[in-house]
């Protein structure tokens, strides 16, 4: 029976520098623990016939389906600001699949055994840490933000040790690319100018082909990149969502999230929120991540420079316009996007300044950035923490007057609302108990259900308490970790 594979490998059509070919590394006793049907039927793929036993030997990386070209890519990245050669060290891209639309996604098994770029590492991965990153991956498609899916996830039956041991697994990733800055840099910092320009022109036709007639390609993919993340950080900022490591390897060129190793969800309003155990100076927290992104967008323009001009002075000019202009337009995003999680159709002075009291005073209450915007909406249905806080019923009062005075009404406010304002987010604790059980006692009961209700995160009613309230302190004392 035909799964529905259709391999068509452009990746390799580049210089043999960008990439190793390389074999996944035998798995002892591959099982199968999850399979996204929701994507595979996207991807055009069908498992219905296939035996369990087949279906774990390709998830492994055992039997690699018919086309598959497995590599591994080279790439760089300034890791918390520091210049250092990477490449994938625990991932093999598979293949580059067409689905029955055309879209092409590349086929990606991540902790499927050491590559040439691995360095000290032993290239698997744990079953918690592939766990983590299948539940946030469907939570950001859910919540309708740009993320690289994850198909599937096989056990090894191959231990892994980090801090202790670990079971092993293989997650099955799927993007529009895996090309980072990071493999922009690789090829401005190792690379001639050849095959610098082969990079270039391979992304644009492959992410942005009505680019291809730009009078000047370089600035223009600058500018597509810049707008891609841009929008990307506001929606991870829409729903508190902090990445954890901003590397410029984990910047995607197509403008997707990728690589959700010590990510998390803020509870309490905190601007300088920070998870992650490697981030020990918060450069990735909460409202760090636009500027980062700035950064990153600086790295990625000096690495065109040469392409954009060749006057180097002008091409300095060209980029450094391209990236100032990042923050005054993020400024502006921020509070468009704010004001639609308050229902506002437009915003003047009222509205930015009843957005601005808002925030002071989510920060100065530590209050729940989820449950604040649906105590808004629903004060009625809210927590007595919202209800008997005099400064918060002002701040709605307020509120109120502006959507009746200004804007179409309550009514038409709470609908604007409903799409920006999820019910549902992957609640620190909630995740923690369900990779736990998952991962320590094989028992996938929390896991699912707490997938199921991320997979309608905008649901009308407030009927699972559990979604809204989060253990005292737990976040204080949280940490997340890379998995490697």
């Amino acid at each position: 029976m035909s799964i529905g594979w259709n391999f068509d490998n452009t990746f390799t059509q580049l210089p043999g520098k960008f990439y190793s070919a390389v074999k996944p590394f035998p798995a002892e006793k591959p099982e199968t623990v999850l399979l996204n049907h929701r994507l595979a039927k996207e991807l055009g793929l069908d498992f219905s016939g296939v035996e369990k036993s087949e279906i774990a030997a390709m998830f492994s990386g055992a039997n690699l389906p018919e086309g598959a070209d497995p590599i591994s890519q080279a790439y760089a990245g300034h890791q918390f600001g520091h210049f250092t050669m990477l490449g994938d060290g625990r991932a093999i891209l598979v293949g580059e699949h067409i689905a029955p639309g055309g879209k092409r996604f590349d086929i990606q098994f991540k902790g499927s055994g050491r590559t040439p770029y691995s360095r000290s590492g032993d290239g698997r991965a744990t079953l918690y840490s592939m766990l983590r990153e299948y539940l946030i991956s469907e939570a950001l498609h859910h919540l309708g933000i740009p993320a690289t899916g994850s198909l599937a996830i096989a056990k090894t039956g191959l231990p892994v040790f980090r801090e202790t041991m670990h079971p092993g697994a293989v997650l099955t990733r799927t993007a529009s690319s895996h090309i980072r800055i990071g493999t922009f840099e690789y090829a401005a910092r190792f690379l001639d100018t050849k095959d610098q320009q082969r990079l270039l022109d391979y992304t644009i036709s492959r992410h942005y082909p009505y680019l291809s007639e730009s009078e000047n390609k370089a600035l223009s993919l600058l500018e597509q990149v810049a707008e891609k993340l841009l929008n990307l950080v506001l929606e991870w900022m829409r729903v508190g969502f902090i990445h954890g490591v901003m590397n410029t390897d984990n910047m995607s060129i197509s403008g997707e999230s990728i690589d959700f190793g010590p990510c998390a969800f803020m509870n309490q309003f905190n601007p300088s929120t920070a998870f992650s155990s490697v981030d020990i100076n918060k450069r990735y927290a909460f409202s760090n991540q636009p500027g980062i992104i700035q950064w990153n967008l600086a790295i990625f323009a000096g690495t065109l420079l040469s392409f954009i001009d060749d006057d180097k002075q002008k091409a300095r000019e060209a980029a450094e316009a391209v990236v100032q202009q990042f923050k005054p337009s993020f400024v502006e995003q921020w509070h468009g996007m704010m004001g639609k999680k308050l229902g506002f159709q437009s915003i003047e002075k009222i509205e930015a300044e009843l957005i601005e009291r808002l925030i002071d005073w989510m920060e100065k209450t530590e209050a729940d950035y989820t449950n604040t915007f649906l105590a808004l909406a629903k004060p009625d249905e809210a927590s007595e923490t919202f209800r008997t806080n005099e400064n918060f019923m002002k701040l709605r009062s307020d509120w109120k007057f502006i959507i009746e005075q200004h804007h179409s009404g309550l009514e038409e406010a709470l609908k604007v609302m409903q799409k920006s304002n999820p019910v549902a987010i992957p609640r620190n604790h909630l995740v923690e108990e369900a990779l736990e059980k998952a991962s320590a006692h094989d028992d996938y009961t929390s896991f699912h259900k707490l997938l199921a209700q991320l997979q309608i995160p905008y649901k009308k009613d407030w009927d699972k308490e559990e979604l809204q309230k989060v253990p005292a302190d737990f976040d204080r004392e949280y940490t997340t970790f890379c998995g490697t």
